[in-house]
This record gives C-alpha cells, structure tokens and sequence, in this order.
C-alpha cells in the first residue's frame, strides 16, 4: 500500500507535454528509488563555493568520485554544469540520468544583489540527452528582475524541446536578511511560490527553520506563525502549487539529524531530496552506507 500524502503532487496531478512527462518519468520511476520519488546529487559546489568544498574529502575533487557515488547509490540523476558534464557524464550516458545546470556564480562578491548568468543552454542539455535543465533562481535580490527574464527565457526553451525545469529557489539580497533572513518560514515560502508561478516543474528549496526572534522582522503572519517543522514543510509544498518538491540536504550534518529531516519533508509532501555535501564530503563506503538509508525512507513514501 502507497504512504503517499494527499499533498505529494504526482505525474498525473501535473500538465505536461509528452516530452516533459517522458523525462520526469525516467527520473521518477526508471531510475533511482524507482516510486515516483527523487534522489538527486548535485556537483555543482565547485563553482557555487570553489573548492574548499572538497578538502572534507579529497578524492571528491574528482567529479568521477561523485559519478560513481550517483551510479553505484542507485540516485535518480546528477547535476553537472556544463563543463563537468561535457568531460565526464559520456562514459554514464544512458546509465546515470543527467541534469544539466544552465547558470550559476562564484561566491566570491557579496550576495546582496546575487544573479546567476547562464552558463549553458537548454540545446545543451538536448545534445548531451538531458532528463532535465536546472535553473537558479535569487528570489527577493535586488537582481531579480533580470533573473526572472532570464528563468523565463529558459522556461520557453524548456517548453519547445520538452525539457523539464528544476529550479533552485533561493531567497537572497539584504531585503530578504531584514525580513527573517533567507532560511525563514516567510522566505522559503515565497521562494516556493515564485518558482511554481514561473513554471517550474521540480523546485528545490530549503528546509525552513524553527521560527525564532529573527522570524518578528517578517511581514504578518509570519511574524508570529510559529508551527512545528512538518507543519511548515507543509505549508511551503502547498504554495508550490502543482510542483514537485525536493529539499536541499545543505551543508554536512549530523547523520541522525539528517535522516529525521529526510523523514518529515516526506511526510509532509516532499518529492525527495538532492543531497550534495551531505554525500560526498564521506570516503565512498560511508557514502554508500548513507545513501541506502535515504532510500530505506524513501521507500515508505512512494507512489507506486
């Protein structure tokens, strides 16, 4: 019997081309947990962060390291952009489904006013046999206008190749720190909902966290709708409307603090997860070892 909540939007919930429902399907059900679940592992934190990344783990400054983790961990797909997917995703073609992310920056200049530029396109991701395009998305950055231009000019190029979009959510800029910060319920929240009415098919966004003082500079109700966590995850699923959602792992965290995340994004709703550090920041074993937990949860909360 099926643990799906009535909230978890599935492929039939959604209206998508045939060419869309054709890739989502591959990541959903002929790859990775293999329940209408996902299981992403994202590689893109060498360019997001540089490499300190990898000093936790040396042999995974090799992107052939994570390539292995994805295949061998049975992950729905990978995360490349393009120059990592161009050098090392041929020899996993047809094994390893790829996402191929389409813009990205440095950490290097302050994210009050952050922007992603392209650095691809979604005729990339075709050429390469792409089962779908990541887009990053500051919502609240003093940017955003030229981002939403440039998510929406993606969008079309999705649309005419039938390509699904996953878009990377995330609440940035100095407006966003005064009103509860970037990892507040109010946040997230909006961040859920831009990213659905952009047409989004897959958001990715963060666990919101417990609400606290900072969450009082939050425009009402936020400022005092103080919920439990499977309450808020809730809450943001259902602003993301007829969206799949999947949740960032983050930074390295302890493991069963990890899995108890894992288990109420599920039960409230969640798609699955994309988990980046949390993964290969471990010695390959250790990561394996991981992994099949993720997919012990993630079997209870299929859809058949």
């Amino acid at each position: 019997m099926s643990s799906k909540p009535p909230s978890r939007t599935s492929l039939d919930d959604m209206s998508l081309s045939p060419g869309k429902r054709a890739r989502l399907h591959n990541l959903l059900y002929d790859h990775g947990p293999g329940n209408g679940t996902l299981l992403l592992l994202p590689v893109d934190q060498g360019l997001e962060h540089g490499p300190v990344d990898f000093f936790a783990n040396p042999p995974a400054l090799d992107p052939d390291f994570q390539c292995q983790l994805a295949l061998r961990g049975r992950y729905s797909g990978i995360a490349l952009q393009i120059g990592l997917a161009e050098r090392y995703q041929a020899r996993y073609a047809g094994r390893l489904p790829l996402v191929l992310k389409v813009n990205g920056r440095t950490n290097v200049p302050s994210s009050d006013e952050a922007f992603s530029p392209l650095t691809s396109s979604v005729e990339d991701a075709v050429r390469l046999g792409a089962s779908a395009v990541g887009y990053t998305c500051y919502v609240g950055s003093p940017a955003q206008d030229r981002d939403l231009r440039q998510m929406n000019e993606v969008r079309r190029d999705c649309e005419r190749y039938g390509m699904p979009l996953i878009c990377w959510s995330y609440p940035r800029g100095s407006a966003i720190s005064k009103r509860g910060g970037q990892d507040g319920l109010y946040a997230v929240d909006y961040a859920a909902r831009v990213a659905s009415e952009m047409g989004a098919d897959v958001i990715k966004i963060n666990i919101p966290r417990a609400h606290g003082e900072a969450d009082l500079a939050s425009p009402a109700p936020y400022d005092s709708l103080a919920e439990d966590r499977r309450q808020m995850l809730a809450r943001v699923i259902r602003s993301a409307g007829r969206s799949l959602v999947i949740f960032a792992g983050g930074s390295k965290i302890g493991d069963q603090e990890l899995l108890g995340r894992i288990e109420d994004c599920m039960a409230a709703g969640g798609t699955g997860f994309i988990f980046g550090r949390n993964m290969w920041q471990r010695p390959m074993d250790e990561a394996l070892a991981m992994t099949e937990r993720v997919h012990q949860i993630l079997a209870q909360y299929g859809a058949g």
